[in-house]
């Protein structure tokens, strides 16, 4: 099934995507509520073309937005980084969160060189602690979308990444969750991003260097996790600022993160 949130007026309703209509659902809450008590709903109302559709983000309010950094060999080597013994996380904070089609924006004051990366993103469906592996992909309750949009400048020259990623749009998910059911095999995904219908990355997401598995452990071995918590699990190559020359996003460029079987992610560029 594909769940979205999306705006009827000023209000943030889910629907459920069948080709290229989303279905009004039934259901009060939000998606976390959803993803905790999914019992008690029916699809109701018109059907909505997908083309006129405001998305919201899958999820608004996660606790956690936990990015894995390095996760794909190819990006290694681009960055001329070292394989990691051990998972490297970061995270980015909830006021980054945007939807499919909402702008990405900066100002120029703040970051100069601000680049794309495109990346599967999980949804937690249920509490986790304790280094579950054995059924710890349980826990997933689906897949969407993402793109870890990262100020370069300011992430080389603090020595550690949470401001260059952190910054408000500066985290495209979406555009809906495809749940757990519907894909066979995470590891087995054509990823892609383009930028300005220029094929950037395309990789696939079974060169991945921890898969789900092993992260969800090694996470919630440290820390909860919570339903409607965020993992970004990394990128592959072909990121802008490891080209020669390196290229970055400016004013009106239209980013485009695809994932087999989950969907397409688009967004515009706004410089301020």
């Amino acid at each position: 099934m594909k769940i979205a949130q999306y705006y009827d007026h000023d209000r943030i309703r889910l629907g459920k995507v069948e080709d290229d209509l989303l279905i009004p659902m039934d259901f009060p809450g939000t998606m976390i509520d959803f993803i905790t008590s999914p019992s008690s709903w029916k699809t109701e109302g018109r059907p909505l073309p997908l083309e006129g559709t405001r998305f919201a983000p899958p999820v608004r309010t996660p606790s956690k937005i936990i990015a894995i950094g390095l996760n794909y060999l190819d990006h290694i080597q681009e960055s001329k980084g070292e394989i990691p013994n051990i998972p490297i996380l970061f995270s980015k904070f909830p006021n980054s969160l945007i939807g499919h089609r909402d702008q990405i924006a900066w100002q120029t004051s703040v970051t100069k060189k601000v680049d794309f990366e495109a990346e599967l993103a999980v949804i937690i469906g249920k509490k986790v602690s304790q280094g579950e592996k054995t059924g710890g992909m349980k826990a997933v309750f689906g897949y969407a979308c993402a793109n870890d949009v990262s100020a370069r400048d300011l992430q080389f020259s603090d020595g550690q990444w949470v401001r260059g990623k952190s910054l408000d749009t500066f985290c495209p998910l979406g555009p809906w969750i495809v749940t757990r059911d519907h894909i066979r095999d995470p590891h087995a995904l054509r990823i892609t991003c383009l930028l300005n219908g220029r094929i950037m990355q395309d990789s696939n997401t079974g060169n991945m260097i921890f898969r789900l598995p092993d992260l969800l452990a090694f996470l919630s071995n440290h820390f909860t996790l919570l339903p409607g918590d965020v993992i970004l699990t990394g990128t592959p190559s072909g990121v802008g600022a490891f080209r020669s020359p390196p290229i970055y996003m400016k004013d009106g460029d239209r980013v485009v993160v695809e994932i087999e079987k989950i969907g397409k992610l688009e967004n515009s560029c706004r410089v301020r």
